[in-house]
Order: structure tokens, then C-alpha cells, then sequence
């Protein structure tokens, strides 16, 4: 079946997925493009179309593009690049061939090869964004998306080390998980320097900003995770580090939090931060970031700070209800019930924490559309199963595909074959069932799927087990037993659901893989395939796009295809948006489906605005307590949050009348002011400060060069508000206490991205203001001063064109677009506007 794809859709498969001639000069008349229109500061900022040439020449510097929107540009030939695959049936050719090229015979590569391609058709199993872009493509990209290297070795040697590693992954298309607990803390001695310790979330933010240097693929920056367990001396540090300016900016951060930890935090007891003793002749070879390890051998550890479990806990949980960071990694749970627990522990998570790993850990990733496999009102359980099992092998046949540029990696993964088939379209699915997300009814229908998909994804492995035998780590007591703790493990569990046939097999022959089953994000692929990404709910229903033709108001494709069959009816209440549900909705479907999950899942439990600390807390407790192995939370508008507040309040009558403005006066007729030009993240910004005769400030204007509209229209509203904060005409404050207290507050914030470093990195467009009212104020860099304006006006208008989401009640701005459509689901955010994506 011939697929065809909608402007946003083609813009992601191309720029994304299909293979492409990065080589400008090679094009010729009629070919589809990728244009670089806006280089950005970083790859992921660059804003991107796709064209079709009109015009080249031989050497030319310049190639004649018209865009999808009729549109004719004129770009050098370096902003270029040639599509070589312009259809999806193209790129399923491609990989289902060199996917099936490791079958042995060529009876059997001609089969799978069909197989896979009718599976792939349709977008019915979605390969993960490393496959689709890799496969096939040469020995240079890794078919892996996620990696776990070990911990660093403490010293700068290991570091340096562990750097080099990272960046080599990274450059190829992997996102890389680091344990930091091997480093030493912060001021411990070093003795062969005579010297201290920078500490363990020092070093972090070397690898953090290595991250932010390298591009993959020239569409998406690295990924990196950084964890530290809840014993390190450096855990305060870890845990309050993303509220700091330009300390780690570029990295995902989890606590790795203990059963014990938890059972204090639950008993109100102390908890004591602790590390080897580093002046032992034996930390050199033996210490490896192992703590447990290192307690059982006898060495010795330094007891560093004890505290009450539940302070850091609280540290913890306020961190995640202001910006989302640190999430918690469950991560002794994690490893207690881990099918490779006994030969291979979990020490970390990759970027967006779906799949821990072991040190040298690498997992392939595919997704089933599950919203393909609805049939006369129920799931088509037949076609189901067959699409797990041919996945299964898919993903098995891409360990021996793909690439391995270090030999441990290849070791370590051929020794235990680690999978991940996932889904996507669940919420899609529901909707066609008409089933409410998160309802009770949504909990059994959810268990009952996801057993569905684990216990034929085991068949499918036992299957392959036959035929190409077991991974070689296998032990069948130790896989199926009870962990030695008395936890069960996963691969029990699903063991006593197998049929008897099947558990006989396994016993006999084994299981071809040590973990089957994840749920990753699918930002990109889930909106390139226009359905729910992975198992969250859909975010809205209802978008309105404004542009300079009017106001067009657009529905998701499952949400039109029902107002068409029922005009004038409102939506039904199983059409539930993310914020429609509760934190604990969110959590109950996550526990629901981690159950049947041998690895774990990237989700975000979405919170109102008015969630509480303690809200958050109970939250992450009840996670636990389900079974969960890790959580997300972010909480509607916790970014622009600054203050902590732990109770729901309304302002009292009192506070209200407090709050109150000078009566407006007229605005003189002629101002003088001054314009300052700064950069900002979403190019150059010209910041102009108009003065009345007694040299108070009476309006700012704000106009930014090239960017996206939306963001001009943010410009335009922070003028409103700095006019409104600054003018005496408004405001109770005197002139100086105004321009003190905003120039505090904007040099504080920090968005999605930011430009610059050191001294002159601008974290945000309010911190680049923020900047120049300290320029005005004190007079310290000329360097920004443009020009001065006598009574001028400036247009205000913003460029009509936005897309909102109706739902939404606070949502970032994309780097990619600018358009203010950047949601946040998947333990990730991606842009519902542009299929801009921080993960996939």
C-alpha cells in the first residue's frame, strides 16, 4: 500500500529517516530537497522545508528551491540536501533487505525480507528512528538508539576516557546513559596531585557540555543521562544543579533510589551519604561505583553527612514540581527484578530512561502501531500476535546488522541479545474502542493487551531460541527462579503464564534474548505516522492555526474522522486529553503496562499548575508502591515557576487590595529612548527603551530579526508587560526598585535553549532583556548600543501565524519552529507543530 504523507509528515520522514546526499552540488532540476533555511546556534535549532530545485547551475554557489507552500528561495548549495528517498515504501525496501540480509540461507533471507517489508507497510511495526535512518545505509551509523558505558573510573584518566566513549557513540546516533556514583565526592582528597576533588557533578557537566557540542546526523544534538545513587556524599549537589545557570544543561538527570531508601523515607528515618575509602591500597582496581559490592568484600567506607531520608526526599520531589528534574530510578526494584540480574546488573538508563542497561549495554528499539489492530469493535488478536512475533525477529536480526564501534559493546550484546519492541497508537486504539484512558475499564483492557503482547513475544523468543539457540548467557533456574532477595523476576512471571508446551521449550532450549519488551518515546515517528505516540494519551484534540488567510481550526485525524460522522455532536468523553486526566490517571496506566514490560517505559505523569509538593511526593510514592521502576512528572507551567509554593491557596481579600496600580495617565507625546541590540536564542533582538523628560522609563518595545512568528508575538506581550512594570504612570514602585526587581527576575530565567558561553551565554529571550537593563543601568558594554529614537513608534503587529494547542494551558516554545507547540509527554517533549523532537 502506497503511502502518502501530509507536509509535516514528509518533513520528518525526510529530514529525519530517509537516506539523503548531504552534497548540495549534486543536485539537479526536480529533485526533492531538505533546505536549510535558519542555521540556529545548534542542529536542533535549525529550522528546515522541504522543496523541490527550480534552478542550478554548474558551480554555482546557490541553488533556486520552491518550497511546499509555493514559496521560491534562493539558498547556498551547503544549506542542501538531496533527497534519495522520497516515499516511505522506500526506506521499508531498504531496511526489511538489509534487516534480513543476517538470515543464513537465501531461501530464508528472501522470507524474512518479505515478511518484514509486509509488516513495515502501512506503518504497522515502526522501526526505531536509529533503524530507519541506519539500515542499510552503511557501516558508519549504530542501529542502536540506546547505550549504558560503565562508570567512570576515578581519575582524570577514566574520565577522559568515559568522555571519549561517549562522544563516539554519540556522533553515530546512540544516546548514552553515565553512573556518575564512581567518582569521589566533592573536596576528597586526591593524593597523587595533592589536590581535591571538583566532585561528581563537576566532571557530569564536562560530559554535559561535550553533549551539547555534538550533532547526529545533523537533525538532532546528542542525548545523555546522568544518574547518581542515593548514598553519594554529592547528592544535594546532583539534586539542586539543573536549578543553576550553565552547570548541566545539555543532560537528563535521575536519582538511583533503594529499596532501603524508600522504607526510610516511609519510617521518617536517617539516611546516611557515604563513600569508599579512597586512601585504601585496593580502590585503584576494585572500586568499579558498586557500593553494595564494595561493602560485602569488608573495605572500608567514610560516612560523610547523615540526614533525614525525608529531607531528601522533599529535595528530590522539589526539584521534579519545578522543572521535571531529577526523576527517580527505582533502581535496586529495577535490578531485583531484572532478567539479567544474576550475570549482568542494570547501572544506569539511557537519555530518556525506557531501558536500564548494563555497563556496555545497548538495545534496538521497534514499535507496533497498535492503532492498526482494531477490528469490528475489538483488537484483531490474531494479526496482533503475528506482528510480536515477526517483530521479535526483526529486532533479534538487528543485532547482527548493525555496526559495533567498540568491541565491548558487540561482546557484551551478543552475549545476552537485549530487545525492545514497544508500542505506539495505544490511546488511538482506545478511542476506537471507545474506551476513556485511564478509566478502571482502561486498566483491565490494558492488562489484558499488554499480557497479550508479552507472553507472544516470549513464544516468539523461545521460538527463535529453537532454531538459532538461546543467548548465551542463559540460565534457565537463575531466569525464571525467584531473585535471591525473594523478589520474582520478570521472566518468572511471565513463565507461569506461558502455555505448558512453551515452558517445556524454554527449559530445553531456552530464550533467545534477555529482554523483550520496552516503551520508548515516539515523538518523531508517532507524528510522522499521525497517531498517539507511545502510551500516552493524545495531548489535544483540537488545534487552531492562525495564518494570514484567517483562522483554520484543525482536529486530530481520529478525532475529524468522528465530528464527520456526527456533525454537531461534541466529542465523546473516551476523546480524553493528557490534561483531562489526573497525575495518578497517568501513574495507574504507566504501573499497568510496566507489569507486562521487561525493561521499562518513558512516560510523563502531566499535573495541573495548582499541584502541590506534597502532591508530588505522594505521587512518586505511589509509583513505587505499583511497581513501577521510574517516573516523570511536569507540572503544567513549572517552568516559569520561581517560588516554591506547598499549599493551594486563593490570595486573601486582604493580599488582594494590596495589589493595586496607579491610575493610567496619558502617555507624553514625545519620548526619547535608546535601542539595544543583543542576541538571543531565536536570533538578534532589538530592545528599545523610550524616557520621559524626568529620564523615568515609560514603554519598552521588544522586536526580534529572523524568527519564527510566535515567538514575536511572546516579544510583543514581554514589552506590554515591561511597560506596564516600568512606567511610573503604573506602577507603586519607584523607578529604581522597578528596573532592580526586573532586571533580578529575567536574569534568572532559562528556557529550552540558550546561546553563547561563559560570561556571555544568554539562557533565554527575558535573560537577554535582563542584560541589557543591566547595560543601561550601569553602563558596562557599549558594544550593544545602536542608536537612539526620538518619539518613534514601532509596529507591534505580531505576524499572524501560530498554532495553538486549545488545551494546552502552558506549553514551551520549539527551538525547531518557534512555534509556542512544544508539549511535554514520554519522560521527553516534542513539538506538535513542527515533529521536532528531544529524543527520537
Amino acid at each position: 500500500m502506497a503511502i502518502e504523507l501530509n507536509g509535516l509528515q514528509e518533513k520528518i520522514f525526510l529530514d529525519r529517516y530517509a537516506l539523503k546526499d548531504p552534497n548540495g552540488r549534486n543536485a539537479k532540476i526536480g529533485d526533492t530537497v531538505i533546505v536549510l533555511l535558519d542555521e540556529g546556534t545548534k542542529a536542533h535549532n535549525q529550522q528546515k522545508a522541504i522543496g523541490r530545485v527550480t534552478v542550478t547551475a554548474e558551480n554555482s554557489p546557490v541553488i533556486q528551491v520552491q518550497l511546499r507552500n509555493g514559496e521560491d528561495v534562493v539558498v547556498p548549495v551547503e544549506n542542501v540536501q538531496i533527497a534519495l528517498e522520497t516515499t516511505p515504501d522506500q526506506m521499508f525496501d531498504r531496511v526489511s533487505q538489509a534487516i534480513a540480509s543476517v538470515e543464513e540461507t537465501p531461501e530464508k533471507r528472501e522470507e524474512w525480507a518479505k515478511k518484514f517489508r509486509d509488516a513495515l507497510d502501512d506503518w504497522k511495526l515502526i522501526p526505531g528512528g536509529r533503524i530507519a535512518a541506519g539500515a542499510g545505509a552503511g557501516d558508519e551509523l549504530t542501529l542502536y538508539n540506546c547505550y549504558v558505558i560503565p562508570s567512570p573510573h576515578d581519575s582524570r584518566g577514566g574520565i577522559m576516557e568515559t568522555l571519549a566513549q561517549m562522544t563516539e557513540i554519540m556522533s553515530r546516533g546512540g544516546g548514552v546513559g553515565i553512573n556518575l556514583s564512581s567518582l569521589r565526592p566533592k573536596k576528597s582528597t586526591v593524593v597523587g596531585v595533592n589536590g581535591t576533588s571538583s566532585g561528581s557533578v563537576s566532571w557530569g557537566g564536562i560530559f554535559s557540555y561535550a553533549t551539547g557540542l555534538i550533532e547526529q546526523g545533523g537533525s538532532r544534538r546528542g542525548a545523555l543521562m546522568l544518574t547518581l545513587a542515593d548514598w553519594h556524599p554529592d547528592l544535594f549537589d546532583f539534586i539542586t544543579v539543573k536549578q543553576q545557570s550553565g552547570k548541566i544543561e545539555n543532560a537528563n538527570m535521575s536519582v538511583l533510589i533503594s529499596n532501603d531508601f524508600m522504607r526510610a523515607v516511609k519510617e521518617d528515618a536517617d539516611w546516611t551519604l557515604r563513600f569508599p575509602d579512597t586512601t585504601q591500597n585496593v580502590y585503584e582496581y576494585e572500586w568499579d561505583g558498586d557500593l553494595a559490592k564494595w561493602e560485602a568484600a569488608g573495605y572500608p567506607v567514610i560516612e560523610y553527612k547523615t540526614v533525614k531520608a525525608r529531607e531528601i526526599w522533599r529535595l528530590i520531589n522539589e526539584g521534579a514540581w519545578k522543572s521535571a528534574e531529577p526523576g527517580v530510578i527505582f533502581h535496586e526494584y529495577y535490578n531485583d527484578i531484572s532478567n539479567s540480574w544474576y550475570f549482568n546488573p542494570i547501572i544506569c538508563t539511557n537519555p530518556c530512561a525506557e531501558q536500564g542497561l548494563p555497563a556496555w549495554g545497548v538495545c534496538t528499539l521497534t514499535n507496533i502501531n497498535l492503532s492498526k489492530f482494531e477490528k469490528d469493535g475489538d483488537v484483531d488478536w490474531e494479526a496482533l500476535a503475528d506482528i510480536v512475533h515477526i517483530g521479535v525477529r526483526f529486532l533479534d536480526n538487528v543485532i547482527d546488522a548493525t555496526p559495533y564501534h567498540f568491541i565491548e559493546n558487540e561482546a557484551n550484546q551478543k552475549n545476552e541479545r537485549r530487545i525492545g519492541l514497544g508500542t505506539m497508537g495505544l490511546a488511538e486504539l482506545m478511542i476506537k474502542l471507545g474506551i476513556r484512558y485511564g478509566s478502571p475499564e482502561s486498566l483491565e483492557f490494558i492488562d489484558k493487551l499488554y499480557k497479550f503482547i508479552a507472553i507472544e513475544s516470549y513464544k516468539a523468543s523461545i521460538d527463535l531460541a529453537e532454531e538459532k539457540g538461546a543467548f548465551p548467557a542463559f540460565y534457565f533456574e537463575s531466569h525464571i527462579e525467584n531473585h535471591v532477595k525473594g523478589v520474582a523476576t520478570f521472566a518468572g512471571t511471565v513463565f507461569d503464564e506461558l502455555p505448558v508446551n512453551y515452558q517445556l521449550a524454554m527449559e530445553r532450549v531456552g530464550i533467545r534474548n534477555v529482554t523483550i519488551l520496552t516503551q520508548a518515546p515516539t515523538g518523531s515517528t508517532g507524528t510522522m505516522v499521525n497517531t498517539s505516540t507511545g502510551i500516552e494519551p493524545f495531548y489535544a484534540f483540537k488545534f487552531i492555526r492562525e495564518s494570514r488567510v484567517g483562522t483554520d481550526v484543525q482536529y486530530v485525524g481520529i478525532a475529524q474522522d468522528w465530528i464527520a460522522a456526527h456533525p454537531g455532536e461534541e466529542l465523546p468523553d473516551y476523546f480524553v486529553g493528557a490534561m483531562d486526566l489526573t497525575a495518578e490517571d497517568h501513574v495507574r496506566v504507566q504501573a499497568a503496562i510496566q507489569r507486562w514490560v521487561d525493561s521499562s517505559i518513558s512516560k510523563t505523569a502531566n499535573a495541573p499548575a495548582d499541584f502541590t509538593v506534597e502532591d508530588t511526593a505522594k505521587l512518586y510514592e505511589l509509583a513505587f508502591e505499583l511497581g513501577c521502576k521510574g517516573v516523570t512528572i511536569y507540572r503544567d507551567g513549572s517552568r516559569d515557576t520561581q517560588v516554591l509554593h506547598t499549599e493551594k491557596s486563593e490570595p486573601t481579600t486582604e493580599e488582594t487590595t494590596q495589589i493595586q496600580l496607579k491610575q493610567f495617565t496619558k502617555r507624553p507625546q514625545v519620548l526619547r529612548g535608546q535601542t539595544f541590540k543583543t542576541p538571543t536564542p531565536f536570533g538578534k533582538a532589538y530592545v528599545t527603551i523610550n524616557e520621559n523628560e524626568a529620564e523615568e522609563i515609560e514603554e519598552v518595545f521588544v522586536k526580534l530579526g529572523k524568527t519564527g512568528a510566535d515567538i514575536g508575538v511572546i516579544a510583543d506581550g514581554l514589552a506590554v508587560a515591561l511597560t506596564l512594570a516600568l512606567s511610573p504612570r503604573l506602577s507603586a514602585l519607584s523607578p529604581s526598585e522597578k528596573l532592580a526587581w526586573i532586571t533580578k527576575k529575567y536574569r534568572r530565567m532559562s528556557g529550552a535553549t540558550s546561546i553563547g558561553f561563559g560570561p556571555n551565554k544568554v539562557e533565554s529571550l527575558p535573560d537577554a532583556i535582563g542584560k541589557v537593563f543591566e547595560q543601561y543601568a550601569y553602563g558596562k558594554d557599549e558594544d550593544y548600543y545602536v542608536g537612539a529614537s526620538e518619539g518613534e513608534e514601532y509596529d507591534t503587529t505580531p505576524e499572524p501565524m501560530s498554532l495553538l494547542v486549545e488545551q494546552a494551558t502552558n506549553l514551551d516554545i520549539c527551538s525547531a519552529c518557534g512555534a509556542a507547540a512544544l508539549v511535554k509527554e514520554e519522560g521527553c517533549s516534542h513539538c506538535v507543530s513542527c515533529g521536532y523532537s528531544k529524543c527520537s
